[in-house]
């Protein structure tokens, strides 16, 4: 009897782990696939979808800025120089607990400084409590001004931003938000590779594509610009978490706003270049989202149930929330086909040809052919094989940077009060003079 009892216990157990690992790469496809329908809309030529306005909306410009000393006269001057009437855009640098000269090169450059300080010493600090006691400074925000834009210490912006911005504000009927394409001023080296082509990629497969499908795109962290007046029903700066671009993101979606995307001006932003720091950054990326995600999945569906958005911006919004844990599943399905081979299923790792080229052509064309497409398409850059063996290699890392920063987020996504700084250093060429680059033919 006992023999039975526990032979019966391991079918129970193997059926478990077929049914889990089955279920994980289900899952798995289903998000592949519509991820790659959606992509299917960043294909051919850019096309500017809102007539050109004269300069109206007023912006209200914010650096936050904790020790950049070395980095901040660059926007400062860079936001000097905007080709927009002066009269219609003030900016401040926040300088945030800061322990060097920040503040002091803000006021050599000619801009404008709001100083910040902890009220506490054991006082949480960072982004977006820097925020908040900015706006709260400035008063009568959403009097005086039309539009919020906010940008890091460390970034370059196009000339044309506002004007550009401002365009299509006034022909789109004044979304409450719109995300500028999100550049990158340094791309040399393996690690920095990793973002150039991540966000060159999903600039165009994800921001351009949900854009032209009437979709919600989705909110970067700088180079984004927001109605004063959205802002002002929000009660201020409110956000709770390490990420709180994601976080606006859905919580706007789910009030049923509108987020748009702007393909023609950059903001450039700079990456970081060794292993350690691009963990840490994307540790705390991962916090951030996947304590949205826990805290936003049930007002989700009530918003959907509701008949606040569409069935296709639940799904956009549901797979965009659900993206890290792609890694987990992954995990997990690996660990049951792990256990399985261990009990005797051999069959679980067994080579199978089609599965494999099948794999290989999915890859290759979701991340190596679309990056090079988003490559020649937006910066007129063609396809090389020198740069290959780094594309290949920041890849690879990426995958590891992943499970890493998805499985820490996930089990450390309780904590939303330590900021952990990326450092800035680099004295980059200022791109903000860059033109737009057009497509070199129709694609």
């Amino acid at each position: 009897m006992p023999a039975v009892k526990g032979e019966l216990a391991v079918q129970l157990l193997e059926t478990a782990l077929h049914f889990i690992a089955g279920f994980c790469g289900l899952v798995l496809t289903g998000m592949m696939f519509y991820q790659m329908i959606i992509g299917l809309f960043g294909f051919g030529k850019k096309t500017k979808d809102y007539a050109d306005h004269d300069p109206e909306s007023r912006f209200l410009v914010l650096v936050p800025a904790h020790n950049e000393e070395r980095v901040i006269s660059d926007i400062v001057r860079n936001l000097q120089e905007m080709d927009y009437p002066k009269e219609l855009y003030d900016f401040y640098v926040i300088a945030d607990n800061c322990t060097d000269g920040t503040a002091d090169a803000v006021r050599a450059a000619g801009g404008r400084v709001i100083e910040t300080h902890k009220d506490s010493e054991d006082a949480p600090t960072g982004k977006p409590i820097a925020l908040r006691k900015a706006l709260e400074a400035l008063g009568d925000y959403q009097n005086r001004y039309d539009l919020m834009m906010i940008f890091d210490a460390d970034n370059l912006i196009d000339r044309n931003m506002f004007r550009e911005v401002n365009s299509q504000y006034l022909d789109k009927g004044k979304p409450d938000l719109i995300q500028c394409y999100l550049g990158v001023k340094n791309k040399k080296g393996v690690v920095a590779w990793i973002d150039y082509t991540g966000f060159t990629l999903t600039n165009r497969f994800f921001g351009m594509a949900k854009q032209r499908l009437g979709l919600n795109c989705g909110i970067g962290g700088t180079g984004f610009a927001m109605s004063t007046s959205y802002l002002y029903e929000r009660g201020g700066w409110t956000t709770r978490s390490l990420t709180e671009d994601f976080e606006i993101q859905v919580e706007a979606t789910l009030e049923g706003r509108r987020i748009l995307w702007n393909h023609e001006t950059r903001v450039y932003d700079e990456k970081p270049t060794s292993l350690r720091a691009t963990i840490r950054q994307k540790n705390r990326w991962g916090q951030g989202r996947w304590y949205v995600t826990f805290h936003e999945t049930g007002n989700l569906f009530r918003a959907f149930f509701a008949g606040k958005i569409s069935v296709w911006e639940f799904l956009s919004v549901f797979t965009h929330m659900y993206n890290g844990a792609v890694y987990v599943l992954l995990t997990a399905q690996l660990l049951c086909n792990g256990l399985l081979y261990l009990m005797g299923n051999r069959d679980i790792f067994r080579f199978d040809l089609g599965s494999t080229v099948l794999s290989i052509l999915i890859l290759t064309y979701s991340f190596f052919y679309l990056f090079y497409y988003a490559e020649w398409a937006d910066n007129g850059i063609r396809f090389s094989l020198r740069s290959l063996p780094v594309t290949v290699a920041s890849y690879l890392i990426n995958i590891v940077v992943g499970f890493i920063s998805q499985w820490y987020g996930l089990l450390r996504c309780g904590d939303q009060l330590h900021w952990a700084k990326t450092e800035h250093r680099i004295d980059a060429e200022d791109v903000s003079t860059r033109k737009p680059v057009q497509s070199p033919r129709a694609a």
